[in-house]
């Protein structure tokens, strides 16, 4: 048998995080995941620099093998309409590779680990968990992505919720040469629905780009993706019939995580798994990360009582952190008239920027949230 205190099932930003932090508390930790590392990861794969805070990154020490690509701007449109393209006298985000930034940070942990193996098995006997018929664990903690195992224990119907869906694609540049002299490095790319509950992207990572679009819910997406598809041959970012290959992915959004239960006995979820990902910009690194720290918080305090009573002061925190009635930012118009008025609101700068950017993408309006702020030493 594999024994451990925490099993973490899912090696993300989010799995490795706690994993990490657990162990630096000196709990017994084993991190599972269905993959081996490092994998491709879809995702447009850029994050703030309060990501890198939280994660206590050295920038220069990221930067030495692996894209770092600085971001300045951004060129953002309602699809077909007037484009702003809106500078900063600094860097206000960083492009990444998922594939690099997961392996990173899961070699950083430092925990044990299972790769390669999926959870087939979850049971739980005299009040611990058995994984596979081999691994023992007191505590399991689900950061599996949205369709998890572990959330598929605490009974999200995966397939039957509300989603934001996306596909994306990263690959190297030489595949498109066209698009080379097309695309400025420090400044991704946003087209939105006109009717503002999706987006597509396109963001080049020096030698790397990547292209996708996301909606709000899965009504007739793969009109809108087709659609998405035609506008990128049309700007000449890929060729027509182009061999490129789409992955898809799902999450939800933290304002309709409602019935997906995060914490019961010896269990409990973050990142996506929690569908904790960001209503506006779908982004899902950063609260990924804080959730897998305030996790971390509630596990410690817990001392070894993994009882569902010592679990919930982490739903707190996350309702602390984002509302406990979800974090949308209401746009200063009625809904039912978004359709007529979106391009109007796109072509306003003070709209682009301290709305569309600084809150959906920047989340300007929120301090980092580190464990050397305290953040580990409120029990």
């Amino acid at each position: 048998m594999d024994a451990c205190e925490v099993l973490i099932v899912g090696g993300g930003p989010a799995g490795s995080t706690c994993a990490r932090r657990l162990r630096q508390a000196g709990l017994d930790v084993l991190l599972m995941d269905s993959r081996l590392f490092p994998r491709d990861k879809p995702c447009a794969g850029w994050i703030t620099p309060a990501v890198l805070e939280t994660l206590e990154i050295d920038r220069d020490d990221y930067r030495q093998g692996r894209v770092f690509q600085d971001i300045r701007g951004f060129r953002t449109a309602v699809m077909q309409g007037a484009e702003l393209v809106t500078r900063y006298d600094r860097s206000v985000s960083y492009g990444i590779r998922r594939c690099e930034f997961d392996h990173y940070l899961l070699q950083r942990s430092a925990v044990r680990q299972i790769l390669g193996e999926p959870v087939a098995v979850l049971e739980r006997k005299n009040g611990n968990w058995i994984v596979n018929g081999h691994i023992t664990a007191q505590l399991v903690v689900g950061a599996g992505g949205h369709s998890c195992p572990v959330a598929r224990l605490l009974g999200a119907k995966i397939g039957a919720e509300q989603v934001i869906v996306a596909q994306s694609a990263e690959f190297a540049m030489a595949v498109e040469r066209e698009s080379m002299d097309n695309i400025q490095s420090d400044t991704p790319e946003l087209f939105f629905s006109r009717d503002l509950k999706g987006y597509g992207w396109i963001f080049r990572k020096g030698a790397f780009l990547n292209v996708g679009f996301g909606r709000m819910d899965r009504i007739d997406f793969g009109r809108h993706m087709s659609e998405f598809r035609a506008f990128l041959e049309k700007r000449r970012v890929v060729a027509p019939g182009s061999a490129v290959k789409y992955q898809g992915h799902a999450y939800l959004a933290y304002q309709r995580q409602g019935g997906r239960r995060v914490v019961s006995d010896g269990v409990l979820l973050i990142g996506d798994s929690a569908g904790l990902a960001h209503p506006y910009s779908g982004e899902g690194i950063l609260p990924a990360i804080e959730s897998a720290l305030l996790a971390a918080q509630t596990i410690l305090a817990a001392k070894g009582d993994y009882r569902r009573h010592n679990l919930e002061p982490y739903l707190l925190r996350l309702a602390g952190r984002y509302g406990g009635g979800g974090r949308a930012i209401p746009l200063p118009i009625p809904s039912g008239l978004i359709d007529a008025v979106g391009a109007k609101l796109f072509s306003s700068r003070l709209f682009v920027r301290n709305v569309v950017l600084q809150r959906w993408f920047l989340h300007n309006n929120q301090e980092a949230l580190t464990w050397e702020s305290g953040l580990g030493k409120h029990h």
